[in-house]
C-alpha cells in the first residue's frame, strides 16, 4: 500500500506512547497508601473511588462476604458499560484506515510533487493535504483519544477503589489473600496481558507489529513487576480486565474487519 502519511503515523506514535503513560500512571499507583470512605477528602475520592468501593462492599454482601466475587463482577460490570464506547472506537479507527488507503495513491503523487524540501514547497505540501483530509473527510486527531480520555477516570477510580477498600484486606479468594501479594496472579496477569496485546495484532501490517512490540512487551512486564509489591487484589483486577480485553478485542475484529483482512477476502472470492 506504500508508505503511509506522515501525519497519520505521527499521530498513531503519539496515541501508543499516551496509553502507555495511562499505563504507567495506574500501575504507579501501587504504591500509594490509605483506605477509603465517606470522609476521605478529594473530588475524585469522593465522587468516583468512594461510590466504586460502596458498590464492591454490597456486592460482597451479597455473595457471602466474598470481596474476590466482588471484584470479578464489579470489573465486569464497568468494562460492559465501557463496551459500546471502546466498540465506537474500534470502528473509528477501521474506517479512518479505510480513508487513508483510498487517499494513499494522491497523497504519494502530492510527495512526489513536492518531493524538494525546500520552504515554499513543504509549505504547499501541507496545505494540499489538508485539502485533501478535507476533501475526505480525514481527521487523524479524531481517532482514539476521546474514548481512551473518557475510560481513564473510571477505571483508575476502581482500581483505587479496590485498592482502599479495608474491608477488602482481610478476605481471602481462591488460594490468596486478597490484602497480601500473591506470587502466582502476576504471572497470569503478565501473560493475560501479553495475550491481549498479540490478539490486538492480528491483522496488522509487519511495519505497525515492529513498532509495537516494545510496547507490546513493556506493560505485561510493568504489571508483572508492580503485582509482585501490590496486594492480590490488583492483579486479580488486572487478570479480569485483560481477559475481557482479549474477548473485547476479537469481538471488535469481528463487527470491524481490517482493511487487509477485507480486501484479502474479497480477492479470494474474486478467484
Amino acid at each position: 500500500m506504500g508508505k503511509k502519511n506522515n501525519a497519520f503515523t505521527a499521530f498513531s506514535k503519539k496515541y501508543r506512547i499516551l496509553a502507555a503513560i495511562a499505563i504507567l500512571v495506574i500501575v504507579s499507583g501501587c504504591g500509594a497508601q490509605g483506605t477509603i470512605d465517606s470522609n476521605t477528602p478529594g473530588f475524585f475520592n469522593h465522587y468516583v473511588v468512594f461510590p466504586f468501593s460502596y458498590l464492591i462492599q454490597h456486592i460482597a454482601s451479597f455473595f457471602g462476604d466474598s470481596y474476590g466475587m466482588a471484584i470479578i463482577i464489579m470489573t465486569l460490570l464497568v468494562r460492559i458499560v465501557l463496551l459500546p464506547l471502546m466498540l465506537r472506537q474500534y470502528k473509528g479507527q477501521q474506517t479512518m484506515k479505510q480513508k487513508m488507503s483510498v487517499m494513499q495513491p494522491e497523497l504519494n503523487k502530492l510527495k512526489e510533487k513536492y518531493k524538494e524540501k525546500t520552504p515554499e514547497n513543504q509549505s504547499k505540501l501541507q496545505k494540499e493535504t489538508m485539502a485533501l483530509y478535507s476533501q475526505h473527510q480525514f481527521n487523524p486527531m479524531s481517532i482514539g483519544c476521546l474514548p481512551m480520555l473518557i475510560q481513564m477516570p473510571i477505571l483508575t477510580g476502581l482500581y483505587y477503589a479496590i485498592k482502599m477498600t479495608p474491608e477488602l484486606a482481610q478476605h481471602t479468594f481462591l488460594w490468596f489473600q486478597l490484602g497480601t501479594a500473591d506470587h502466582v496472579l502476576p504471572f497470569l496477569a503478565g501473560a493475560i496481558y501479553y495475550v491481549q496485546f498479540r490478539v490486538s495484532q492480528i491483522g496488522a501490517d509487519p511495519a505497525q507489529q515492529k513498532q509495537m512490540a516494545m510496547l507490546g512487551l513493556l506493560s505485561p512486564v510493568m504489571m508483572m513487576v508492580f503485582s509482585f509489591s501490590a496486594p492480590a487484589a490488583v492483579p486479580l483486577y488486572w487478570v479480569v480486565g485483560g481477559t475481557f480485553m482479549i474477548i473485547q478485542t476479537l469481538v471488535s475484529k469481528r463487527m470491524y474487519p481490517t482493511l487487509t483482512t477485507t480486501t484479502d477476502t474479497k480477492i479470494a472470492q474474486a478467484k
